[in-house]
Parts: C-alpha cells; structure tokens; sequence
C-alpha cells in the first residue's frame, strides 16, 4: 500500500507538483494520466527518491519512505525508466541485479532461479544470453521490467512501460503487470498516455492536470468531462463489448 500525502516539488523556482494526494492499496494497478510536463514522472521519482519533494509526505506499507535505508527502500521500490541506457552486459546479468538487494559478492542458487523464471515470464528465454546493446527498444523494456519483478518490491514504478511496443506487445506486457500485482498484492504505479490501455488494465486513476491532481479514484472518474477537462479535447467514454473505452473527438 502507499499514501502520498500534499506532495510538492520545484526544479528551482519552478513548482512542477502542488499539494498532490492520493493513496492505493495492495493489488492495484493506478494509472498516471495528463498532458506532458504535468509531473507525472516526477511523481514516480519522487516516490524512489531519485527526487526529495520540498513539502508531503509518502508512506509504504505504513512507514515513511524517507525514513528507509537506501537497502531496505531497494527491496521495497522497483522502478523502470521512460528510457533505459544499453550496455554490453547479457538479457540474465541485467536481470540478475535486481536481486542484487538480496546477495552480497555472490548471488545464491535462489537468486538464479528467480532470475530464470522471471525471464521466462517475461517472454526473454531467447534472449538472455544476448548483449542490452542488442535488443529493440521493446525488448531492452521488457529486459528492465524483469528486473524490476525480480526485486520483488511491494510498490512497482512504471514509467511509459509501452512507448516502444507494439499494440500486440503492449498488451502483453500490461497483461503480465496485470497479473503480477494482483498475485503478489504489488501495489504498481504506471505512467501512461494511451488512455484504453489504462482503462484495459488498470484498477484507479490518477489524472494530473498542471502540477495538481485533479481527481483520483475507480473507472467511475474516466469520464469525457474529466478527458477533456484535462487534455484539452472532445471526447467520450462508451461500452464496447462489456469494456468501457474512451473515444477522442
């Protein structure tokens, strides 16, 4: 569970988030949603302490996150970036150092299973063995994201999870988060633009509109009222085959 209590942040002088509150529980998927430069990655970084807000407050499972050591905020936190540096090292190592929390010179026989099943789950059996340096965009994403359930946090950050997938590849990669939070009672934050995405696969929504939240809460705050008030334009949330989707202009 996380609580995020009058959040503030300023690069400089310039306020990028403004009193934001919200909280979610275990097993829940929240979506992230505004405009770009609204905060919503700094929102996520502020949560692993990448970035120290200059005012609120942000509780874990009841306890203040920035009372954690960096260790035990490790084994609680997993993030993954918008973009991720590639390197050398191979699809298992990268995976591999999120259990690094877990180990000390050399990772245990648990670890590697760990690792292994994580990779399997992840669709990268076929690759594990290749460099970062050589994956598609889609895959090194895929490659971060294992990593990051390989840490096993209790607060999963997503930061545009899907912005080099295909629809296909979107929808799996969704699917899993999906079905990894609920099993393991993650709580996951997930910054995203595709607004039917986040009405597929999410449980509540966050909408950020300059700085603020603008509301939070269920499927019943998706509304064309609440898109257009936040984006700038017509839309409509309708019924298709059961499912609630959102319809611009």
């Amino acid at each position: 569970m996380i609580e995020v209590e009058h959040l503030s942040y300023a690069y400089g002088k310039t306020a990028v988030l403004s009193d934001v509150s919200f909280s979610a529980g275990d097993g829940e998927c929240v979506a992230i949603l505004g405009n770009n430069g609204v905060g919503k990655s700094t929102l996520v970084t502020c949560v692993n302490r990448i970035r120290t807000p200059s005012s609120g407050t942000i509780r874990i499972d009841g306890e203040d996150a920035f009372a954690l050591s960096r260790l035990e905020l490790a084994k609680r936190v997993a993030y993954v970036a918008q973009k991720n540096e590639m390197s050398r090292v191979t699809v298992f190592d990268c995976v591999l150092l999120g259990r690094k929390p877990y180990f000390g010179w050399t990772a245990a026989d648990e670890d590697l299973e760990r690792c292994a099943d994580m990779i399997r789950r992840t669709g990268l059996s076929h690759l594990q063995l290749r460099s970062l340096d050589t994956l598609s965009g889609g895959e090194l994403q895929k490659a971060m994201l294992a990593r990051a359930l390989v840490q096993e946090p209790r607060v999963l950050l997503l930061d545009e999870p899907t912005s080099s997938l295909d629809p296909s590849s979107q929808y799996s990669m969704m699917d899993l988060v999906r079905q990894i939070t609920k099993e393991r009672g993650l709580t996951s934050l997930i910054v995203l633009h595709d607004l039917n995405l986040a009405l597929r696969f999410c449980d509540r929504f966050l909408f950020l509109k300059e700085g603020r939240a603008f509301c939070c809460g269920g499927p019943e705050v998706v509304t064309g009222e609440t898109i257009e008030s936040v984006y700038g334009i017509p839309a409509r949330v309708a019924e298709l085959n059961g499912r609630r989707v959102a319809v611009i202009g």
